[in-house]
């Protein structure tokens, strides 16, 4: 066998390897290259409105755009966290009468301790505890650079999706310059088309889940449960979440009600039945009828995939991602003769690229 070809087959190897080792240790970096382009790519209509009807700068018109998201975003964050922390506080401060009262016998906490001997099981494994407290510094430590990792990502993507929106049709042109020049037409029609379905189904997906917050909220606050605010930003976040968001939001809110009242969280309970029922066959087809259709194997495996990589992001970006993969295979492949299209099309129609005007 020539050297060449031994050199050139251990070259291919290494090269593979090396590829492998470099992706592996970019992880993170692409997916929060990943994260950012979803994000550029849901908020880039609304920055090229603002550029288009009021004819401001690209970077006027992503700054406002930008900056607009960034604080509804904390707005939201304020309004779950602070009623959170300040009964943790509240807590706290309680927590010194708590203590006594269970020393004392008195209260929820002093009826257990008296009917279950805890004080007995206490004092026999007081070392047992004492050496879990110690030892309670390492997972601190892990919590607080998780943390710490959280927000150094949050911020990288905020940058990333800033200069995407900025330089969007930059990179876009470039991009598209690396095909042929006698495909880059249908290569932008076909891109432009995916681009709407992904922001469709976001903004779809958005106002069904503010639907579901405004609707336990008015529940919540006809029951008198308290913290209903809380309660339904909850449920909003967590109706984002495809297939099973509405009822992780439901579970909670459900529990919550019957520790209020047994008619409460009965109330609720009915209450989340015939909503689902509403959303699943009234709201979804009627806010996602101008948006893709992905089908529902395809949604739950994307979403299985999604979730196994990304963790909740993942979970939000794969129906866009299915549906960017279904928009492209429809443009391109047709499944009644099962070969390549001649003529690739456009949108559900499938209008053939060339009868449609893309080049405005």
């Amino acid at each position: 066998m020539p050297w060449r070809t031994i050199l050139a087959s251990v070259g291919t190897v290494a090269a593979a390897l090396l590829a492998y080792v470099l992706l592996r240790e970019m992880t993170r970096i692409i997916a929060w290259l990943v994260v950012a382009g979803f994000f550029a790519l849901v908020l880039s209509p609304a920055v090229d409105w603002f550029v288009r009807r009021l004819h401001l700068r690209r970077g006027v018109a992503t700054s406002v755009v930008f900056f607009t998201g960034l604080v509804l975003i904390l707005a939201m964050l304020t309004a779950f966290i602070v009623p959170v922390a300040n009964q943790v506080r509240q807590f706290a401060d309680q927590l010194p009468q708590y203590v006594e009262d269970a020393r004392n016998g008195k209260g929820p906490a002093g009826d257990l301790i008296k009917r279950y001997n805890l004080d007995e099981v206490i004092a026999r494994n007081q070392a047992k505890i004492q050496d879990a407290i110690t030892g309670a510094g390492a997972p601190a430590l892990d919590a607080v650079r998780s943390v710490f990792n959280t927000i150094l990502a949050f911020l990288t993507i905020l940058v990333l999706t800033f200069l995407m929106l900025l330089r969007g049709p930059g990179i876009c042109a470039g991009a598209v310059t690396l095909f042929p020049p006698r495909q880059r037409k249908r290569v932008r029609m076909v891109s432009a088309d995916a681009a709407k379905a992904v922001s469709g189904y976001m903004l779809g997906n958005f106002l069904i889940s503010v639907i579901a917050g405004v609707a336990t909220y008015v529940m919540l606050r006809i029951l008198g449960v308290p913290y209903p605010e809380v309660i339904a930003l909850f449920v909003a976040f967590a109706d984002l979440i495809p297939l099973v968001g509405a009822t992780l939001g439901a579970v909670p809110t459900v529990g919550l009600s019957f520790i209020h009242s047994t008619t409460a969280g009965v109330v609720a309970l009915v209450f989340y039945i015939v909503y689902q029922q509403f959303e699943n066959h009234v709201l979804q087809p009627s806010v996602m009828s101008r948006t893709v259709s992905v089908n529902p194997l395809a949604v739950l495996v994307s979403v299985l995939i999604g979730v196994e990589l990304f963790g909740f992001l993942g979970a939000l970006l794969a129906i866009p991602a299915a549906g960017i993969i279904q928009v492209i295979v429809r443009n391109v492949y047709d499944p009644e003769t099962g070969r390549f299209k001649r003529e690739p099309t456009v949108g559900e129609t499938e209008a053939p690229v060339n009868r449609v005007d893309g080049d405005g």
